[in-house]
């Protein structure tokens, strides 16, 4: 549903072609933020369902600053976002959008490398610096949160269905054992897919070599001949697991979350013992946008731990900013009834609040660069694909 990075023919075009930058000296001189002023509004692109539908947030934003938001559900997919708005940024043009909010990965460092983000004057983020989990600053996709802070994250692990699993799940190597042929799920999409390859053979994403990409693709096409995977999921997987067409996947932890609390079910999400993945759903501003000064002030707006809360209690990712709980928590003292089950649900659940010996076994995807791209994604498409 939050759309991570999928490898698409038109990403994979795009890559071919080798784009060029033309963000130019803007998108990095020191003096970017000079003489920029508020212009009292913006235009923000994000994710469906990535916000109440009322915009409570965005509401109390401009009731407190007078900056009006012009809120638009644009992004569907990181591949397709990236190829609309490439061409307007190469031209040095606006895109539309003040703030955008695309995943760590691919697209996302095309971006940086092609030089079409405006460098994030931290001055101007007090919130984020007061607020913000250490996990979420200086990360390895973004040194320095130069360009990006996150919006939510979530995390990649492995989800089972115990009414079909008559055993606990807490390995990779689970979703390698032959007494689950054609019952797994995995995800088609190459850096999620690549990454529990990784795992299985005991290799940390940000360390890893050509050589280990090769032999994570060989470890997975071997899980494949096996016959164990019934499917390469893009999204759909909820259903079939819930159904019992598979019985374990690679899974999102939200996704998981979401069901259960909504439907009834008991699937179990595992953080496996090798480590899963994750990521983050990041805003940035694009380097041509017309209210950048704007776009900061209403990223910064989202670290203040009551409007965090409010965002988490509606989204149910994981929130960068773990003193919401404690607003989430207050909320529940004072709720009864199902408002009260759902925040204390909310609240005590690992998948929106992950405890600090899961964050230990989480990492990021394969660093990507425009350099190693071509070399890396045909290697697991060639898996989920073939």
């Amino acid at each position: 549903m939050l759309g991570l990075s999928t490898m698409t023919a038109a990403g994979l075009a795009l890559s071919a072609c080798g784009v060029e930058g033309q963000g130019g000296e803007s998108a990095t001189a020191e003096g970017f933020w000079d003489g920029k002023e508020s212009n009292g509004r913006l235009t923000f692109a994000n994710w469906p369902l990535y916000m109440d539908p009322d915009k409570p947030e965005l509401k109390a934003f401009t009731e407190e600053t007078g900056i009006k938001v012009d809120y638009d559900e644009a992004i569907q997919d990181n591949p397709s976002f990236f190829g609309k708005i490439q061409p307007m940024l190469a031209q040095s043009e606006p895109i539309g959008y003040d703030l955008m909010v695309l995943t760590n990965g691919i697209e996302l460092n095309k971006l940086m490398e092609l030089n079409y983000l405006a460098p994030l004057d931290h001055a101007k983020l007090p919130n984020f610096a007061e607020h913000a989990a250490d996990i979420y600053k200086n990360t390895s996709y973004d040194p320095g949160n130069r360009y990006t802070i996150p919006y939510a994250s979530g995390i990649t692990g492995i989800a089972y269905n115990p009414e079909y699993v008559d055993r606990e799940i807490t390995s990779i190597k689970d979703l390698w054992d032959t007494a689950f042929k054609d019952k797994v799920g995995m995800f088609a999409d190459p850096q999620e897919l690549a990454n529990f390859g990784l795992f299985y053979n005991g290799v940390k994403p940000a360390d890893s070599t050509e050589r280990d990409w090769i032999d994570a693709a060989d470890a997975l096409q071997e899980q494949r001949d096996k016959g164990l995977v019934r499917r390469y999921y893009s999204q759909d997987y909820i259903q079939p697991l819930s159904n019992g067409d598979i019985w374990m996947s690679m899974a999102w932890s939200g996704d998981i979350f979401q069901q259960n609390a909504e439907q009834g079910t008991n699937l179990q999400f595992v953080v496996p013992e090798e480590g899963a993945t994750l990521w983050s759903d990041n805003m940035m501003i694009p380097f041509t946008a017309k209210n950048p000064v704007d776009a900061l002030m209403l990223m910064d707006f989202f670290y203040d731990p009551e409007i965090a809360a409010g965002l988490t209690e509606y989204i149910n990712y994981i929130t960068p900013v773990p003193k919401s709980r404690e607003v989430l928590r207050d909320k529940a003292a004072k709720a009864s009834g199902e408002d009260k089950e759902w925040l204390e649900r909310v609240i005590d659940s690992p998948l929106v609040y992950p405890t600090d010996e899961d964050y230990e076994k989480l990492h990021n995807y394969v660093p990507i660069t425009s350099n190693n791209e071509e070399k890396f994604a045909p290697l697991f498409l060639s898996v989920s694909q073939s």
